[in-house]
């Protein structure tokens, strides 16, 4: 009965790709076929906080300007007065000019004065600009105080004539909050204009006065050395424009609390053209901190037009700099900013909301804002602005422009939001969304290359990979645009390490892609390009000439190989489902590629791309197919292995062993291991203390046995007993390499007639003792904390392992008469 449950014929690798059980399934893939991992492409950091970056498409006359100047004379004042109710009736009464009674007297109206030159109107406007700006840099001017100026705006009209005490009162500003029923903004008197024209002549003298070495002196007036102030006089000036600053960004404070507590937002204050005329005058001073507290102000009174741009470039200009990140931490204009995002007409506005999102853009880059912005809904109002545009741009191209500058900010600050906000993505249904934008803007490379980021991102995680995966046409899309922008190194590189991740653990993701039309002549196209410019980088090393006459992409070798690491990773994931693997390994342009990137690439120029080549000629190795090219040129491919073998990279090493797997199913490179004495390697790699590399190692050496008279060299190299070792090392763990090993032991003994003779006495007896062991006891498997796992590792040790050990210690005890038999479990 013994001998009928013997298996007379050698255990043997097979690459047949049946599979019967769990166990044989996962079995199969660990001797064979494997997916590859890699590292998602960077997203590099701009230096410069710009609408469209240095790496943009778009040149600088086809785009918006990041960098413009803004005073308070590009606001538009007649523009923010309110709108008025009532239409006034005309007069009945036409009035009559009196004739005069002598004719030499002339009683016509005076004629009009002529007009005023507008270059004095601009030398003037110029003048204003540069005292507001000295006043920012060196001072406010001290004639005016800001509460002063302040108590003017909020004063009740002059033919009230309140007295001093009730128009103290009526000062929106006291306390912070209002006195009486409401506050009443007056317009500027005449005097206060009078007043202001002594202000501006004041301010001009004392800013000639304090320039160093400007203007000459007067008489009686102190030298031109002691003229200039002292440090302490400066420091005392820059404390005190500090702290007019403070007070005035408190004042600005103290009156958006009022006017939210008086209803009185948006267009409801009854001198809102007043306010906004104080409040645009008080941006030439020049303060960021200031500025962004007006700019709050303004928007919070509904300014459209000319002044609601104007006001949205302020706040883009103030978060150009990081250093004013901390001025928006905690501050409600981010819900200003995304008020305006929120807009249902967006191309009336679409200028000004391009610098809104070019500022979200900015500042999503900083994480203590970010985190405000998603917990404020970024993510939706994003994705709800770009259905709109979708959905616009799908009825007319009008705006299409104006449309893919708008979207290039919204998708950057997508990109940036991403990592933060993945659920939010998917409830939200952003991926077919973005794939559409994709179909609508496919030539505009600054918007494919910020999906491509975002998609490369959501990728890294399952649910984003299978969601993406549902998306109608996406693997079409994306053969498209690789096409497209095939060049364009930075979106090639995150597409096909997308459809790595789509194709890494989804079989259905491999069939779907592989049976798009041309997919798999379109990616080996792109294989070649990028092989071939990798040959011309590095050629240019050592002839520069040669880079010059070649016109090629502009990108460094580095860069070109990323691309190759992603393409080849690709490949070897659509090779595990058996249609496409068998493809793949008939295919002689995509095994010529392969075999060329071994050939001119080593391992210490680039690891990852020479490992992910050898790992997809095994995934392509495994199957037996009559026309394979790897099998046709295996010789050729296991020389190149034997570089692999002696490089002293072990990932190499363990990559060329698991080829050399498959490969030693023929005899004929089975006679080229034993010529070259490459099992000396294989016998090596059992003292490793890992164990896929000892797995790999005993995979060659199982088919190895299979011949005869290859059996010796086993024993030769003191293979015996590195295989009992790692057998009582790794057997209690991993009954994938405990089967492994007895199925070689019982290949190397199917001859014997005496088992201390074969194996050697002692190794006879720590076989036995060590089998013995295993099928006595109930090993508890600790290859988990899951319950099931461990059960189902249990399950394959009871039904892989222990009928392959029983038979093997069955044979030893029959052939060792002198031994005391030992009795196994039934």
């Amino acid at each position: 009965m013994e001998k009928k449950a013997e298996i007379s014929k050698p255990f043997y690798v097979s690459s047949a790709p049946k599979q019967k059980t769990s166990a044989e399934i996962i079995s199969e893939a660990r001797k064979s076929l494997r997916t590859l991992k890699t590292q998602r492409p960077l997203t590099p950091r701009e230096d410069q906080r710009k609408l469209f970056g240095p790496s943009s498409s778009r040149t600088p006359e086809n785009r918006p300007p990041s960098a413009f100047s803004l005073h308070a004379l590009n606001f538009d004042v007649p523009d923010s007065r309110p709108v008025t109710v009532k239409r006034l009736t005309p007069l009945e009464h036409i009035p009559k000019l009196p004739s005069s009674p002598d004719n030499e007297v002339d009683t016509s109206p005076p004629l009009p004065k002529p007009p005023v030159d507008p270059v004095e109107v601009k030398r003037v406007s110029s003048a204003r600009a540069r005292l507001f700006k000295a006043a920012s840099q060196g001072g406010l001017p001290p004639v005016i105080r800001p509460e002063e100026f302040m108590k003017r705006l909020n004063s009740e009209p002059s033919l009230a004539k309140p007295s001093p005490p009730q128009a103290a009162q009526k000062n929106v500003f006291s306390k912070g909050q209002f006195r009486g029923s409401s506050p009443v903004l007056t317009e500027p008197t005449k005097a206060d204009e009078n007043e202001k024209e002594v202000f501006s002549k004041k301010a001009c003298e004392n800013s000639v006065s304090s320039r160093p070495g400007s203007g000459s002196d007067s008489i009686g007036s102190p030298s031109r050395t002691s003229s200039r102030p002292s440090s302490s006089e400066s420091t005392g000036a820059r404390n005190r424009t500090g702290n007019d600053v403070e007070y005035l960004c408190g004042t600005c404070v103290r009156l958006y609390g009022a006017l939210e507590q008086g209803n009185m937002l948006e267009r409801k204050c009854k001198k809102r053209a007043s306010l906004l005329k104080a409040l645009y005058r008080l941006i030439d001073i020049g303060s960021d901190q200031l500025s962004l507290q007006l700019a709050k102000l303004i928007l919070a009174l509904s300014v459209t037009g000319k002044n609601l741009l104007n006001v949205c470039k302020l706040i883009f200009k103030i978060s150009r700099s990081e250093n004013n990140d901390f001025l928006f931490e905690n501050n409600s204009i981010t819900d200003s900013l995304l008020s305006v995002v929120c807009t249902e007409d967006v191309f009336s506005i679409s200028e000004a909301l391009l610098y809104c999102m070019g500022a979200l853009k900015f500042l999503s880059g900083n994480s203590t804002i970010l985190k405000e912005l998603l917990n404020k809904g970024l993510v939706e109002i994003l994705l709800q602005l770009m259905k709109k545009i979708n959905d616009a741009n799908k009825l007319n191209k009008t705006h299409f422009s104006i449309s893919g500058h708008l979207l290039v900010q919204l998708t950057a600050t997508l990109r940036n939001s991403v990592d933060q906000s993945r659920q939010r993505f998917l409830c939200s249904e952003a991926l077919p969304e973005l794939c559409v934008v994709l179909e609508q803007h496919g030539s505009d490379k600054d918007i494919c290359t910020n999906i491509a980021r975002i998609f490369s991102k959501l990728s890294s995680y399952n649910d984003c990979c299978a969601a993406l995966a549902n998306c109608s046409g996406c693997y079409q899309l994306f053969l498209a645009l690789l096409k497209k922008h095939q060049k364009k190194q930075d979106f090639v590189v995150r597409i096909f390490f997308t459809l790595g991740n789509l194709t890494a653990k989804n079989n259905n993701a491999r069939e779907q892609f592989f049976k798009e039309e041309g997919s798999i002549d379109d990616v080996l196209e792109l294989f070649r390009v990028y092989y071939e410019l990798d040959i011309t980088s590095k050629a240019s090393k050592t002839h520069p000439r040669v880079e010059e006459e070649r016109e090629c992409v502009q990108t460094h070798t580095s860069e070109v190989e990323d691309v190759l690491i992603k393409l080849i990773r690709l490949l070897a994931n659509l090779s595990i489902h058996p249609t496409v693997g068998t493809a793949l390994a008939t295919n002689p342009i995509c095994v010529g590629l392969l075999v060329k990137v071994l050939e001119y690439k080593s391992i210490d120029e680039c690891e990852e791309l020479v490992i992910n080549a050898a790992a997809t000629i095994n995934n392509l190795s495994f199957y037996p197919v009559r026309n394979s090219v790897v099998r046709a040129r295996q010789l050729h491919l296991a020389e190149l292995l034997v570089k692999l073998l002696l490089s002293n990279n072990m990932e190499g090493i363990l990559e060329a062993a698991r080829v050399f797997g498959n490969l030693s199913q023929s005899e004929e490179v089975r006679d080229f291991i034993v010529q070259k004495n490459v099992y000396k390697f294989m016998v090596a790699l059992l003292d490793a203390k890992n164990q896929d590399v000892c797995f790999s190692a005993c995979g060659v050496l199982i088919n190895l046995t299979v011949d005869k008279n290859k059996r010796v060299i086993l024993r030769e190299e003191g293979g015996i007993k590195k295989l009992i070792d790692c057998l009582r090392d790794f057997g209690p763990t991993d009954w994938q390499l405990a089967s492994l090993v007895c199925k070689t032991l019982w290949n190397y003994s199917e001859k014997m007639t005496c088992a201390a003779l074969s194996f050697g006495e002692e190794e006879t007896k720590a076989l036995l003792h060590i089998l013995s062991t295993y099928l006595e006891e109930d090993l508890a498997l600790d290859c988990s904390s899951s319950e099931d796992l461990r059960e189902f590792h249990k399950v394959c040790w009871e039904t892989e392992f222990i009928p392959v050990a029983q038979q093997l210690m069955n044979r030893i005890q029959r052939h060792d008469t002198f031994l005391e038999p030992l009795t196994a479990p039934s």
